[in-house]
């Protein structure tokens, strides 16, 4: 009864008392900048949530045994956890709205994994009673290292997934993945090796690939998300500039190739975003800025370059952490 309660407190508190709940109630650990969303709860026998974890609204997780959520990994709404076991999400992670996960058996997912949306994950299967010669399974499940399930993905107890493999959409794995494996079909089986599709990713191609990311950017982030007029976006070459609430922007890609021509002052309480293929260079001043080559940026309030660390992450995979 009072494990339903403090769950049903937690639950209902707004979030900036949901927190402070889960260590009153729980002894929970949390990083800085955790977040646990509107309608959302937490229960487990230790739990401990990293630097800039997010659970989001409306999301539910009832365990027996441990929570970890790893530093800037992130559950999604309508997601549902429950067991008597663990739960171990890595670093990096992410789990897609609607997913299911049962823990009667430990569930461990590595760092920078991925559950697209409406995944599940059981381990135990039963219904049909034993006594009657019906099988019954139970088995903890584990995805390695840098495993990215797509949508609608279905994972057997017993099941493991070795680093760096992807599982297509709506695949029902039902038995062991090697490493570096591309899988699909019901049940899953290994299509070719991930490497098969993997681009050497030299400074040139850095380059390129960040081009086309401002290129998205300004249609999407900035018209569609952000509200911004197309007219006053302008792009420069390796840059944009717009204007948003009345504030001068100008988004700067600093390229590993070639020569940088000069930049004149920023003038007119002009902001200016950085995105760093350089290393070694440094920004003037103390303007906003992401380093291509440590995965670095400072986590601001400033509207804008958090739109674009989200863009990044949400449309290109491409993450940041907080420099130190």
């Amino acid at each position: 009864m009072w494990n339903m309660l403090r769950l049903g407190l937690v639950f209902i508190a707004p979030p900036f008392m949901k927190k402070w709940l889960l260590r009153w109630f729980y002894g929970a650990k949390i990083g800085k900048k955790a977040e646990v969303g509107w309608f959302s709860a937490v229960s487990g026998r230790q739990i401990e949530l990293g630097d800039h974890s997010s659970i989001r609204p409306l999301t539910l997780i009832h365990v027996l045994g441990d929570v970890q959520i790893g530093s800037y990994s992130e559950i999604s709404s309508f997601v549902l956890v429950y067991g008597s076991a663990s739960l171990r999400v890595g670093k990096g992670c992410y789990i897609g709205p609607q997913s299911l996960i049962n823990v009667d058996e430990d569930v461990e997912i590595g760092d920078e994994s991925a559950l697209g949306p409406r995944s599940m994950v059981f381990t135990h299967a039963s219904f049909f009673p034993y006594t009657e010669g019906y099988w019954v399974r139970r088995a903890g499940v584990r995805l390695g290292r840098r495993v990215w399930c797509a949508a609608g993905v279905f994972l057997h107890p017993g099941i493991e997934i070795g680093d760096h493999s992807f599982v297509n959409s709506r695949a029902v794995v039902s038995a062991a993945i090697p490493e570096g494996s591309v899988v699909e079909g019901n049940p899953a089986r290994v299509t070719y090796p991930l490497e098969r599709t993997l681009r050497k990713p030299t400074p040139g191609y850095v380059d390129q690939a960040m081009r086309r990311v401002l290129h998205d950017f300004a249609e999407v982030g900035l018209r569609r998300e952000l509200g911004v007029p197309s007219e006053v976006i302008v792009e420069e070459g390796d840059g944009l500039r717009f204007r948003w609430r009345g504030a001068p922007y100008r988004v700067v890609l600093i390229p590993a190739l070639g020569e940088l021509a000069p930049l004149a002052s920023a003038e007119g309480g002009e902001k200016r975003i950085y995105l760093v293929n350089r290393p070694g260079w440094v920004p003037p001043g103390h303007e906003m800025s992401f380093d291509l080559s440590t995965m670095r940026t400072k986590y601001l309030s400033d509207r804008v370059h958090t739109a674009l660390r989200l863009f990044m992450l949400r449309y290109y995979g491409i993450r940041f952490t907080e420099e130190a």
